[in-house]
C-alpha cells in the first residue's frame, strides 16, 4: 500500500506504465472517491526542471470537459515522489476498445462520431491555450461512461506538451513511432541528422493516423514485415504517399506500395460518413508541412461534419441501406442531391415512403423538419425507373499468412484455404451469388500488420532518458511489442475458419502467447461475422417491410380505380338511358327532319358500348392485380414468420459467447510462466473446441444466413419487377378510366345538343301548328318525355359534378392512408 497525504493505492491496481511513470487506480482517503494517480519514478528527475514542471503547468491551465482533470499535486510520505491526482476514467481509453475483438474492424459509426467529437473538442481546447500536445494516440485518449451512458472521451498525458503559437516551431523529439509526424520519424527512429524544425501540425498528423485506427481497427501505413521491423519503408510511405491517399501497404518484400484512397469496406463506417471523412484524412495525413492543412481548417471541416444531421435512407429496389449527412437548414432539392449521389437515382424518380405512408417532400422544406429515422426505421425510397439491386458489398482482401511476432511474414507458412477465399470483391446481392466474405486482421491485414507485432498498442515514446531497448516498453499505457512463435498474420472469417476446419487431429505443442493470438483473431472474426449476419437480416426484414408498403399502396389504389370505374359505370348507365329515350323521341319527328340527328346518336351509341366494354376489361383486370398483390402479400407474411422462426444469428452469437470465454482463458494462461499438467490438457482442449466453434459459426453463416439472404433478394427483384409492371399497369387503367370519363362527357354534350334541338323543334311547332296535327295525346306525350330529358340530363350534369368531387376526395385519401401493418 502506498499513499499521499490524501490518497492511497494498492501497487498491484496498475492502469498503466511508462518510462518516467506508473499510473495507478487510488481513493481518497477521506470519501472513498476513485481517481489516478500518476507516480513519477527515479529516471523522471533526470529530465530538465523545466521539463519535470510542464506537464503539471499544462495540466492547471487546462479545464475541458474532454481533457482529463488534475486535482492535486502531492507527495508520497517517504520517497518523496511526486504524484498526480487525476480524474480516473473507469472504462479505459480508445486503445482499450481498438484492441477489444468486438471492434477488430473498426468502432461503430456512433461511437466513431463521439470519438471525433470529443478529441476536436479537446485539441480546440488545446489550441485555444496554444498547447500543442505531441503524443495524440487511442492509449492518450481515455474514455469513461456518461450518466445518459453515452462514452466520453478525454485527452491525457500532457507529458510531453508544451505551449507552441501556431506560427512557432519546436525541435525536440517527443511522441510514438506509428504515430509520428515523418519528419520526426526520420530524426528520432531513422536517427538521420537533420535540422528541421516542428509547427503545431505535427498534431494533426497523429490526429489522421488516430482516427485511421479507429474508423479500420488498423494504422494506415504498414510496409512489409510490420514498422517495427521495417523502419525504412515506413518512413518511405509516409514521406512518398501520393496527394489523396490516406493508406499504404507494402505486401511483399521489396514489393511496390499499395495505396488507398478510401477507407476500407470492412469498416463499419456509412458511405455518407466516409465521404465526409476521407478528405479531412487526406489533408491532415500530409507529410509536407506547408501542404498540410492547418487547425482552423480541420476544426471548420470537422465541425461541418458534427453539426449535420443524418437522415437514414432504405434504396428499395436496390436492397441497400444509406445514411445521408446533411445540414439541418438545408432543404429537399439538397437532400435529393445527396441520395442521388449514393444510389445514381434521379431526384425526379425518387418517391419515398415512412412508416407506411407515402412521404412527400415539400421542395421547401428543410432538413430539420424531416421525419426522424433509424437505420431499423428509415425512409424507404422507391424509383419510378427499374433499378438493380446492389445489396450489402464487402471487399476480400487477401489470404492469412503466418508471420512471427514482429509481424515478418514466413515463406511457406500459409494457411491452407479454398477458392473461397481467393481475392476478389464479392457482392452480398443476387445475381451474382454471395460468397463468404473475408476480413483482415484486427489491426488489418490489408496492412500486413501481425498480431504479435505492436502496431496498435502506440508503440515507444520518443524523448525519454532510457536506452534503446528500455525505449521499447513506451510510455504510460502502452504495451511493449512481444516476441514469440509463429502467428496468423490476418484474420479471415474465410481464412480463419478454414484454417479451424483443418484443426490437427493431435493437439500441437501448446504456446500460450501464440493460442492467445489465434484465440483473439478468431474471436474477432466472429464478431465481424455476427456484425455482417446482422446487416444480411435487417436487409432482408427492410426488404420485406418496403415491399408490404408498396404492395398495400398499390392495393389502395386498386380501390381507388374501382371506386372510380363505379362512378363512372353509373354515368354511363344514366346515359344509355339518356340516349335510349333522346332516340326514342326522334323517332317520333315526321319525316326525314330527325334523320340528322339520328345518326348523331347513333355515334354516341357505338361510343358508350366501347365505353362499357373498356370499363368492364379496367374490372377484370384492377380485380387480377388485386389478386397478384394479395398473392405478394401472403407470401410477404409467410416470410416474416419464418424470420421470426429463425435463430440463425442467435445460434452466431452462442457460438462467440463460448469463444469469448475460450479467449479470456487464454488471455489468463498468457500471464502464466508455465501450465501445469492439467492446465495444458484443458489448454488443448480449448484450442480443439476453438476450432469447433469457428467451423459451426462459418457452416451458420454460409449455410442459414447467406443462403437466406440470397432467396429473399432473388424474390425480392422479382416481385419488385412485379410490382413495377403493376404500377405502370394501373397507371394505363386510370389513363384508360379518365379517356372514358372524357368519352362520357362528349356523349353527354351530343345529347344535351340532340336534345336542345328536339325542345327547339317543339317550340316551333307550338307557334307554326302543322297541317296535319299529331293526335292531342301523342303530342301531349312528346312534350312530357321531352322536359322529362331535360330533367334526366340536368341529373346526369349533377352526377357528374358529383363524382368529380368524390375522385378528388380518393385521390387525398389514397395518399394519406397507411398501408397494412407488417
Amino acid at each position: 500500500m502506498q499513499s499521499t497525504p490524501n490518497y492511497l493505492w494498492h501497487a498491484e491496481d496498475v492502469l498503466g506504465q511508462g518510462a518516467t511513470a506508473c499510473v495507478y487506480k487510488a481513493r481518497n482517503k477521506k470519501s472513498g472517491e476513485l481517481v489516478a494517480v500518476k507516480v513519477f519514478n527515479n529516471a523522471s528527475y533526470l529530465r530538465p526542471q523545466e521539463v519535470q514542471m510542464r506537464e503539471f503547468e499544462m495540466l492547471r491551465k487546462l479545464n475541458h470537459k474532454n481533457i482529463v482533470k488534475l486535482f492535486a499535486v502531492e507527495e508520497t510520505g517517504t520517497s518523496k515522489q511526486k504524484v498526480l491526482v487525476m480524474e480516473y476514467c473507469s472504462s479505459g481509453s480508445l486503445l482499450n476498445m481498438l484492441e477489444d475483438p468486438a471492434n477488430a474492424f473498426g468502432l461503430s459509426e456512433s461511437e466513431f462520431l463521439i470519438v471525433l467529437q470529443c478529441v476536436v473538442a479537446g485539441m480546440n481546447h488545446l489550441r485555444e491555450n496554444g498547447i500543442v500536445h505531441r503524443d495524440i494516440k487511442p492509449g492518450n485518449i481515455m474514455r469513461l461512461m456518461g450518466e445518459d451512458g453515452q462514452s466520453i472521451y478525454k485527452l491525457t498525458d500532457f507529458g510531453a506538451a508544451r505551449e507552441l503559437d501556431d506560427d512557432e516551431k519546436f525541435v525536440s523529439l517527443y511522441g510514438t513511432e506509428e504515430y509520428l509526424h515523418p519528419d520526426m520519424y526520420e530524426r528520432a527512429v531513422l536517427r538521420k541528422p537533420q535540422q528541421k524544425a516542428y509547427g503545431v501540425t505535427v498534431d494533426l498528423w497523429s490526429i489522421g493516423v488516430t482516427f485511421y485506427h479507429a474508423a479500420t481497427g488498423s494504422l494506415p501505413f504498414i510496409p512489409f514485415g510490420g514498422p517495427r521491423r521495417n523502419k525504412e519503408i515506413m518512413y518511405k510511405i509516409t514521406t512518398e504517399k501520393p496527394p489523396g491517399a490516406i493508406a499504404g501497404v507494402q505486401r511483399q518484400e521489396n514489393g511496390t506500395i499499395e495505396w488507398s484512397y478510401e477507407l476500407p469496406a470492412t469498416c463499419r463506417l456509412s458511405v455518407g460518413l466516409k465521404v465526409q471523412l476521407i478528405p479531412i484524412l487526406a489533408n491532415i495525413l500530409e507529410a509536407d508541412q506547408e501542404k498540410c492543412w492547418g487547425f482552423d481548417q480541420f476544426f471548420a471541416e470537422t465541425s461541418d461534419i458534427l453539426h449535420r444531421i443524418v437522415v437514414d435512407v432504405f434504396s428499395l429496389q436496390q436492397a441497400s441501406l444509406h445514411r445521408i449527412y446533411i445540414h439541418s437548414h438545408n432543404t429537399t432539392s439538397k437532400f435529393l442531391d445527396a441520395v442521388f449521389k449514393q444510389t445514381n437515382i434521379a431526384p425526379h424518380h425518387q418517391e419515398y415512403f415512412f412508416e407506411g405512408h407515402l412521404f412527400e417532400l415539400d421542395p421547401n422544406l428543410q432538413a430539420h423538419n424531416f421525419c426522424k429515422t433509424t437505420e431499423d426505421n428509415p425512409l424507404t425510397l422507391l424509383s419510378a425507373e427499374p433499378e438493380d439491386l446492389v445489396g450489402v458489398r464487402y471487399r476480400d482482401r487477401e489470404y492469412p499468412q503466418l508471420c512471427d511476432a514482429s509481424g515478418a511474414p514466413c515463406p511457406g507458412r500459409q494457411l491452407s484455404l479454398r477458392p473461397a477465399a481467393a481475392v476478389r470483391e464479392i457482392c452480398l446481392s443476387y445475381p451474382p451469388n454471395p460468397e463468404l466474405p473475408s476480413f483482415p486482421g484486427a489491426r488489418g491485414a490489408q496492412h500486413g500488420r501481425g498480431w504479435g507485432a505492436h502496431a496498435g498498442s502506440g508503440g515507444r515514446r520518443l524523448g525519454s532518458p532510457r536506452s534503446r531497448q528500455e525505449m521499447s516498453c513506451g510510455s504510460v499505457g502502452d504495451h511493449p511489442p512481444r516476441s514469440g512463435p509463429l502467428l496468423p498474420r490476418s484474420t479471415s472469417a474465410v481464412g480463419l475458419f478454414a484454417a479451424a476446419l483443418e484443426f490437427p487431429k493431435f493437439a500441437p505443442k501448446v504456446d500460450v502467447v501464440a493460442d492467445c493470438g489465434t484465440a483473439k483473431s478468431a474471436v474477432g472474426a466472429a464478431h465481424q461475422t455476427l456484425w455482417i449476419a446482422r446487416s444480411l437480416l435487417r436487409c432482408q426484414e427492410l426488404t420485406r417491410r418496403g415491399l408490404h408498403w408498396v404492395a398495400g399502396n398499390l392495393k389502395t389504389e386498386c380501390s381507388r380505380l374501382l371506386e372510380q370505374r363505379r362512378g363512372a359505370v353509373s354515368l354511363l348507365t344514366c346515359l344509355q338511358l339518356a340516349e335510349v329515350k333522346t332516340r326514342a323521341l326522334y323517332e317520333t319527328v315526321p319525316g326525314d327532319g330527325g334523320t340528322p340527328a339520328l345518326k348523331e346518336l347513333s355515334g354516341a351509341k357505338a361510343r358508350l358500348q366501347a365505353v362499357a366494354e373498356d370499363l368492364s376489361q379496367c374490372s377484370h383486370d384492377i380485380f387480377d392485380c388485386q389478386g397478384t398483390l394479395d398473392g405478394v402479400l401472403a407470401e410477404l407474411l409467410e416470410r416474416r414468420r419464418q424470420a421470426h422462426a429463425d435463430r440463425s444469428v442467435r445460434q452466431i452469437e452462442c457460438c462467440l459467447e463460448k469463444m469469448q470465454l475460450i479467449h479470456k482463458q487464454f488471455k489468463k494462461a498468457r500471464t502464466c510462466p508455465r501450465l501445469g499438467y492439467n492446465e495444458e490438457q484443458i489448454h488443448k482442449l480449448d484450442k480443439v473446441n476453438l476450432g469447433h466453434l469457428a467451423r459451426k459459426v462459418l457452416l451458420i453463416f454460409q449455410d442459414d444466413c447467406v443462403q437466406k439472404y440470397q432467396e429473399v433478394l432473388a424474390l425480392h427483384g422479382s416481385r419488385m419487377r412485379k410490382a413495377g409492371e403493376i404500377k405502370k399497369h394501373l397507371k394505363r387503367l386510370s389513363n384508360c378510366i379518365s379517356a372514358c370519363s372524357v368519352a362520357m362527357t362528349e356523349c353527354q354534350d351530343c345529347l344535351q345538343r340532340a336534345l336542345d334541338k328536339f325542345l327547339q323543334t317543339v317550340l316551333v311547332e307550338e307557334r307554326h301548328p302543322a297541317p296535319v296535327p299529331l293526335p292531342a295525346h301523342l303530342n301531349q306525350a312528346r312534350h312530357d318525355m321531352a322536359f322529362r330529358m331535360q330533367e334526366l340530363l340536368e341529373q346526369m350534369k349533377l352526377v357528374t359534378c358529383d363524382l368529380q368531387l368524390n375522385n378528388s376526395i380518393i385521390e387525398r385519401l389514397s395518399g394519406a392512408a397507411p398501408a397494412p401493418g407488417i
